[in-house]
């Protein structure tokens, strides 16, 4: 999965799957030569030995220095610097793909803010690699009968690499095998449950079986059918139904994660946390002593805390995922509960065309003078809008009937369709499409912005006034992301010939894609379901000025790291049609990697002696719920728990200006977006 590239100044560590891309930079070409995995204490998915004594990584990647049995020696911070004697050492590097080093020498290393350089004294250097990528282990059949899905979901904890406080981080939970419906129940040999000692007993319903699915995978628990909601962990038992058991679950789930990630860090990554820091004066509890204790001991402890307690310092949640009662609602179930999701019932409320104008169209209606529609003016059709109930998780992800409003409108295609895609592991290939001469404007802009980073390699092209054939050909080939801008309606899109309906299509190649035309949502969706993994569309008419704008900042925002569903939320907010655009498939998706591991946006607003500074984070697909963050202000040292917001800081105008020039972070300032702080009026 993962391979090593010689360049003309290292070693390249390339994941063709995620399209991850490391550099090690080594002053100068290496040979690599393969050798055995097992040499690495932590798994890798492949490993090589090469002739360096230095090598510089780019970014502000976490680093750690261990001992060969995996201990701690000593952590990398920004502005440290290490001098360690000769022995056996193992490095790991939390950089766009986890990377090891192993040497039998001594160690010297610095870190400062974009970089962090090591030397070695030693004979060769053993380079390990791991795939952030996941793929489910195997297939579990269930039947329409309720006990049988509540006997199959018990077994979705058999994807926890361990069930230590460290399944808390995203990397060692592993990806639940997957569910669907046939005749008979069948459950392959090869998967087997944790021995946990924790049992959730839920009413016999295919309901109560989708909500409690993300809590029993975490704790590696038994689904039972009951009366009421139950967990029993060891000699304790904790209702699950008070007041309900949506809301008895979320707090189980929110309340023992958060938890064990205070308690993990008396583990394998002894870092200052925040929310541990916040919390421990709060509780009677003796987390470091929690470590070591089984998971139904830690359990009975972390749930004898009331959650009002903790609820302050829980994380925002990544993945609200709303999935239909009934057995093939719970195929969703494994591509979501391994991101903790919380699931809910997909029930919404109906809205019509007319109030969802109302809601979203309002300004658009008013809009400037002289604005061209693209396309004809329509009315709102008839995609059976939903609202769902509200959630304050960075994405909704609907998976019932009808249209969300407000929500990703995911599909069992999408991530299928990731699991299956396998693109080649060379330039990331980014296509804009204009098929509108009129919308030269939006071509060039887009062009500029996709690309901008030298360190990765891209290969954008702009391809104008394409045939039906000459489109249909694109679509067919591997093309990471699409960026098409020009018209779409009934008939599909518009070609320099007639019209190319995507429904007509059985396979696409296309990764990604934003559809910046009229009403692209059904034309998106077929997309999805004939191969792609995720994409941004519209719901409804869009004139060219505010398309343009949400389409520049859409291209800025992805060249940038930032997920598809977290981009149009931010793009959204620049112009008055925003309201219209959503996203369909997998909205946790991204382009290309982030430079830090993370996408960032960071919010200013004036204070009394300054300005104050919000950082919010958000995390790709192969992160998720655990992942940490340091924000590098000023001499902070330590971690937050992401997503959401990883910090706020006081600083002076000098203070704001460093740390803006130093990252290249979108930043929000009076509703208003900027891309650089020389923009900014501070």
């Amino acid at each position: 999965m993962v391979t090593f590239e010689p360049c003309d100044d290292g070693l390249d560590i390339v994941d063709p799957i995620e399209r991850r891309r490391y550099r090690l930079r080594t002053g100068g070409p290496v040979a690599p030569s393969e050798i055995d995995e097992a040499a690495f204490y932590f798994p890798v998915d492949a490993a090589v030995a090469v002739d360096a004594a230095t090598v510089r990584v780019a970014g502000i990647a976490d680093a750690y220095v261990r001992r060969e049995d995996g201990g701690m020696v000593a952590a990398l911070r920004p502005g440290a610097e290490i001098e360690l004697p000769a022995d056996s050492y193992e490095l790991e590097l939390n950089g766009p793909v986890k990377c090891y080093f192993r040497v039998e020498g001594a160690v010297a290393a610095s870190a400062d803010g974009d970089r962090i350089a090591f030397s070695f004294d030693a004979d060769e250097l053993l380079v390990g690699a791991r795939s952030y990528h996941q793929r489910p282990a195997a297939t579990m059949t269930i039947t329409s009968d309720p006990a049988d899905a509540l006997r199959a979901l018990s077994y979705l904890g058999s994807a926890l690499k361990t069930t230590s406080p460290e399944r808390s981080y995203p990397t060692l939970r592993g990806h639940p095998p997957t569910v669907e419906v046939g005749a008979t129940l069948s459950i392959p040999d090869g998967l087997s449950t944790p021995d946990t000692g924790v049992e959730i007993e839920v009413p016999p319903t295919h309901r109560a079986a989708a909500i409690a699915a993300p809590l029993a995978f975490y704790l590696g628990a038994e689904l039972v059918p009951g009366e009421s909601g139950r967990l029993r962990c060891v000699d304790r038992e904790f209702a699950l139904d008070e007041p309900d058991l949506q809301t008895g679950v979320e707090r189980a789930l929110k309340q023992s994660f958060l938890f064990d990630c205070l308690v993990r860090t008396e583990g394998y990554y002894r870092v200052d946390l925040h929310e541990r820091a916040a919390l421990a004066p709060r509780l009677d509890l003796d987390l470091a002593a929690l470590y070591d204790r089984p998971l139904a001991d830690r359990l009975g402890a972390y749930l004898s805390v009331p959650f009002e307690t903790v609820a302050d310092h829980v994380p925002r949640w990544n993945l609200a995922a709303y999935v239909d009662a009934s057995p093939t609602g719970l195929e969703a179930l494994p591509f979501v509960v391994g991101d903790l999701a919380i699931v809910r019932p997909a029930t919404g409320e109906r809205v019509s065309p007319a109030a969802f104008r109302e809601g979203v169209l309002d300004d658009f209606m008013g809009a400037t003078r002289g604005d061209r529609v693209r396309g004809p003016d329509r009315d709102a059709g008839t995609l059976g809008l939903i609202r769902p109930p509200e959630t304050d998780a960075v994405e909704s992800a609907w998976f019932g009937d009808g249209t969300p409003i407000g929500a990703t409108k995911a599909t069992l295609a999408a991530f299928r369709n990731k699991l299956d895609r396998r693109p080649d592991a060379g330039d990331i290939e980014i296509a804009v499409v204009g098929n509108d001469p009129e919308m030269r404007a939006e071509n060039d802009a887009v062009r500029a912005a996709y690309g901008s980073r030298t360190e990765l390699p891209f290969d954008v092209t702009v391809r104008r006034d394409r045939t039906t054939g000459e489109l249909r050909g694109l679509l067919g080939q591997d093309v990471d992301f699409l960026h098409y801008i020009g018209h779409v309606d009934e008939r599909g899109f518009e070609c320099a010939d007639g019209y190319l309906d995507a429904t007509d299509i059985d396979s696409v190649g296309v990764g990604a894609f934003l559809l910046n035309a009229c009403r692209t949502y059904e034309q998106g969706m077929a997309l999805v379901e004939a191969g792609s993994v995720g994409g941004v569309v519209t719901l409804n008419d869009v004139v060219d000025s505010g398309a343009l704008r949400v389409g520049k900042t859409m291209a800025r925002l992805l060249d940038l790291g930032f997920p598809l569903r977290a981009a149009i939320e931010i793009a959204r907010t620049e112009s008055v049609v925003g309201g219209h655009y959503t996203v369909v498939g997998d909205g946790r998706a991204a382009v290309v990697q982030e430079d830090d591991g993370l996408s960032m946006l960071c919010r200013i607003a004036g204070a009394d002696d300054g300005y104050e500074l919000t950082i919010d984070a958000f995390v790709p697909r192969e992160r998720g719920m655990g992942t940490m963050a340091r924000p590098m202000v000023g001499g902070a040292k330590r971690h937050y728990l992401a997503p959401g917001v990883i910090g706020q800081f006081q600083l002076s105008r000098e203070e704001l200006r460093e740390y803006l020039d130093q990252h290249r972070y979108p930043i929000k300032k009076d509703r208003c977006l900027y891309w650089q702080s020389s923009s900014l009026d501070l």
